[in-house]
């Protein structure tokens, strides 16, 4: 018999340390923004290929640049001013220079860019004949 109140007195234990631990409340995440600035944050690719969904990614890099520059894009400070001074308007950083000669090979390249952009969603892509076309005309944004 007394065996048998050992293992109650056991069960007694486990069962009130298992309350008291679940006693807590759970705190859920503020709604509160972390910082004073909208966030601005995309993940820009360069891949092989005519669609966006089929092209084979070649290079990505992270661009954050609210509240400050950075990620791991390779000069993060020139490709954040440069989306700025467009407004976040992918279309209006679209250049070709009109010295740049290419070759009229088909050979397409796409790049895309989805994130955020000043607290709002964005999604971009644009398919170049070839890589000698997007290099001169996608300026700092998608040089990496």
């Amino acid at each position: 018999m007394r065996y048998t109140l050992g293992v109650i007195g056991v069960g007694a234990a486990l069962a009130l340390s298992c309350a008291a631990g679940t006693g807590g409340t759970a705190r859920a995440e503020s709604a509160r923004p972390l910082s004073l600035y909208a966030p601005s944050s995309l993940v820009l690719t360069v891949g092989k290929g005519e669609d966006p969904a089929t092209a084979t990614i070649q290079r990505a890099a992270l661009l954050r640049c609210s509240p400050t520059a950075g990620g791991d894009h390779p000069d993060p400070r020139t490709a954040c001013t440069e989306l700025a001074l467009a407004g976040g308007n992918f279309e209006a950083l679209l250049a070709s220079d009109p010295d740049r000669i290419c070759p009229r090979i088909w050979d397409p390249v796409v790049v895309t860019a989805d994130g955020v952009w000043q607290g709002k969603r964005i999604s971009y892509t644009h398919t170049y004949a070839n890589p000698c076309l997007k290099g001169g005309g996608t300026g700092p944004v998608f040089a990496f």
